[in-house]
């Protein structure tokens, strides 16, 4: 085999959904062998959705799992397909299947197991023992999934030392703000060291509180980059790859890697053969085909999109056609609002206004336009009557104590409850519209604002807040009026309040709580770059007493390198004081 297609299926998988994945992983089969594909790779666990937890230990969608293989067999014949899937129930790996000819040819097993931030996979799953490649063609290919590749060593150095020209990688890795640009320079490190063309297929779309970016990548020998896949969206990708080329290439290369490769990695590998011939051998010609290299979103362009895939995905992977949102007036719900509308159309969002006696004629009056400029259901309950009925009610017990969070806690709670009647009689799901810089320090209200089913601003800062605010009114209509992001931030629930009232500006909140939560930095640390101690300290101690709080918040999208939930597991009870 001179050369071969590669096709990478970047596809969205839902976890459980057997049927739907088998269609769509086997649209994407019968798309690529259209196109002259010999080869069509999908991502990690792309039969089964990524990641299944505890489904794992589950025997019967284990058994659902393989019966789902068995229906691709048949769309092998005359192309080869790697799919991601569980091999086995006692042990369970995490696996990728080649398949050929309508049969299973071969299996590859994962070695690394990531066991850090959102990953466990030490609690499902058994490691694989050696590397894996198949002969295809005359040619060795090898196959690694997702961590595998992110090591400079094993299996990617057996699978060279033992001659293979092309190294797969199938992946499920997680979107966090930079993470792209870390894997392009891994890539591009691996496929040069190793003088051998790499290619990732990643998966793309929301489950829970993750979002895979998809940005699939293929670098030649050279370590240069040859094809792309699209952020944040499906694509099939295809590109060729001259293997009289990487030869040619290996034969001049002076610094002569690929022979301190064989003595540093001298085997064994577990190979097998496909036993079937690639179509592009078959004598007729193949249609040329352009390769793409889209440009990959970057920065707000890309965090908004992100935010934008994983609620979408939510709402509808969890049966939801409608959702509600509390509308103040205030940045973060017009931005939860502006998402939902891109993500869902405007006529599966609900705006609510739910003024009460602190309530700004300002704040209702931009809640009201927002609403009018993206074309949503806008409806207006006030709170005054319920809230008066509260105070009487409590009177008594009260009697003698100054008002104080007591009272504006009523009144998020008395949000929160209207809210989520809403939700129960019409069926719309309850979108929570709190920001990472509140919930790190408590700033919100257990049962009141943080009621919902979704939390899509859950780990962006408040200064991304605004960030993406400007990046959507960028775009052309400026749909969040100007008023909304200029005003200084109140959750109004006291007279003339101020967020600044209670909180350090949010540019030196949202740095203490980058180092604190996301690095790990001692406050010592923090205070040695240039903070003032007593606000380090004090903003600690918020973040470290609210950890109760955030267990009961809803789940919402990982933007960063650390999220709360999965990714940072902190005691609620705990004593210890840095």
């Amino acid at each position: 085999m001179k050369s071969i297609r590669l096709a990478l299926g970047q596809i969205d998988s839902t976890v459980g959904d057997f049927h739907a994945n088998v269609d769509k992983i086997g649209e994407y089969i019968g798309r690529a062998a259209d196109m002259g594909a010999d080869l069509v790779v999908f991502p990690e666990l792309a039969l089964t959705g990524y990641p299944p937890e505890d489904l794992t230990f589950n025997p019967d969608f284990i058994r659902a799992n393989t019966q789902a293989l068995e229906r691709l067999l048949p769309l092998t014949d005359g192309i080869v397909a790697v799919v991601g899937f569980l091999d086995g129930i006692n042990p369970v790996r995490n696996a990728a299947a080649v398949l050929a000819g309508g049969r299973v040819a071969g299996v590859c097993h994962k070695m690394r197991l990531p066991n850090y931030g959102v990953f466990d996979e030490f609690r499902y799953f058994s490691a694989g023992k050696r590397p894996t490649a198949f002969e295809y063609g005359g040619r060795l290919i090898g196959i690694s999934i997702c961590e595998d590749i992110w090591y400079p060593d094993d299996p990617a150095g057996s699978q060279v030392a033992a001659g293979a020209v092309l190294l797969l990688n199938i992946s499920s890795s997680p979107y966090r703000v930079g993470r792209t640009r870390a894997r392009e320079e891994m890539l591009k490190t691996r496929s040069s060291d190793y003088v051998t063309p790499v290619a990732l297929v990643n998966m793309v779309g929301g489950q829970d509180e993750l979002v895979f970016d998809g940005n699939s990548l293929v670098y030649n020998e050279y370590g240069e980059l040859i094809a792309r896949g699209r952020s944040l969206e499906e694509d099939l990708i295809l590109v060729d790859i001259d293997f009289d080329e990487v030869q040619e290439s290996r034969r001049q290369d002076a610094s002569h890697r690929l022979d301190g490769i064989v003595t540093r990695y001298p085997g064994p590998i577990h190979s097998f053969s496909l036993g079937v011939k690639p179509p592009s051998e078959s004598g007729e010609p193949r249609r040329a085909m352009a390769v793409r290299l889209p440009e990959p979103l970057a920065g707000s362009a890309e965090a908004y999109q992100a935010l934008k895939l994983g609620l979408g995905d939510y709402v509808r992977k969890n049966g939801f056609k409608k959702v509600v949102i509390g509308m103040s007036g205030g940045i973060d719900s017009s931005l939860t609002a502006v998402i939902a509308v891109d993500a869902l159309g405007s006529d599966n969002v609900v705006g609510v206004s739910m003024p009460s006696r602190y309530t700004s004629t300002e704040t209702r009056d931009d809640a009201e336009v927002l609403a009018s400029r993206l074309g949503i259901e806008f409806r207006a309950v006030p709170i005054e009557a319920i809230f008066s009925a509260y105070l009487e009610t409590l009177a008594p017990e009260f009697q003698g104590r100054e008002e104080d969070v007591t009272e504006e806690n009523l009144q998020a709670r008395i949000r929160g409850n209207i809210l989520m009647a809403l939700s129960n009689k019409f069926g719309w799901m309850v979108l929570a519209t709190g920001n990472k810089s509140e919930t790190s320090v408590g700033y919100c209200t257990l049962y009141g604002d943080m009621a919902g089913g979704y939390a899509v601003l859950k780990d962006v800062p408040k200064t991304m807040v605004y960030e993406l605010s400007r990046y959507r009114n960028s775009l052309g209509e400026k749909v969040i009026p100007e008023s909304v992001i200029a005003r200084e931030p109140s959750a109004e629930l006291a007279p003339d309040q101020k967020d600044s009232d209670s909180l350090p500006p949010y540019e030196l909140l949202d740095r203490i709580i980058e180092d604190y939560v996301e690095y790990d930095r001692s406050i010592k640390e923090m205070v040695a770059s240039g903070l003032d101690e007593e606000t380090v300290r004090r903003v600690v101690k918020m973040i470290d007493r609210n950890e109760y709080k955030r267990r009961q918040a809803p789940p919402g999208i990982k933007m960063t390198s650390r999220a709360f939930g999965k990714d940072r597991r902190f005691p609620i009870t705990n004593r210890f004081q840095a």
